[in-house]
């Protein structure tokens, strides 16, 4: 039985488990939406979750947090990203910063798909992208 076990194993190794774990999560927070399977989404989700609720705090100690999840120069500018650009939008946020829309079975394998995106941020960077667009457009 598994009783209190959490997270799914993904049909990994733990190494491989964690080195996934990050590469998502840094493909998540730099386009702010990816597609990938829906237990892989599942998974990210609470990881992820976790890493912007560190970000709002934003001391020293959550900054060290963050960079032990995401080790190397890369995870220190993603940990920069997260706090001065992500964090900020969920300063009234008690949790639930991203959400999952099912989306069809890929052809290949017909394993279900699904696009992970940031709840707010995703809509407030298309309106601004857009805005920008406009203006290029009116000059």
């Amino acid at each position: 039985m598994r009783h209190r076990k959490r997270g799914r194993k993904l049909n990994r190794t733990s190494s491989h488990r964690k080195a996934l774990m990050r590469n998502l999560a840094i493909s998540m927070i730099t386009h702010k939406r990816i597609k990938t399977t829906d237990a892989k989404a599942k998974e990210l989700r609470s990881f992820v979750e976790r890493l912007i609720t560190h970000a709002k705090k934003g001391d020293l100690h959550n900054r060290r947090l963050i960079q032990k999840k995401l080790p190397g120069k890369l995870g220190r500018e993603i940990a920069n990203t997260l706090i001065h650009d992500i964090a900020p939008d969920y300063i009234d946020r008690n949790g639930g910063y991203t959400r999952i829309i099912k989306l069809s079975n890929r052809k290949n394998d017909n394993a279900p798909i699904s696009l992970i995106e940031f709840v707010d941020l995703s809509v407030s960077s298309e309106v601004v992208g857009e805005e920008k667009k406009d203006n290029k457009d009116n000059s």
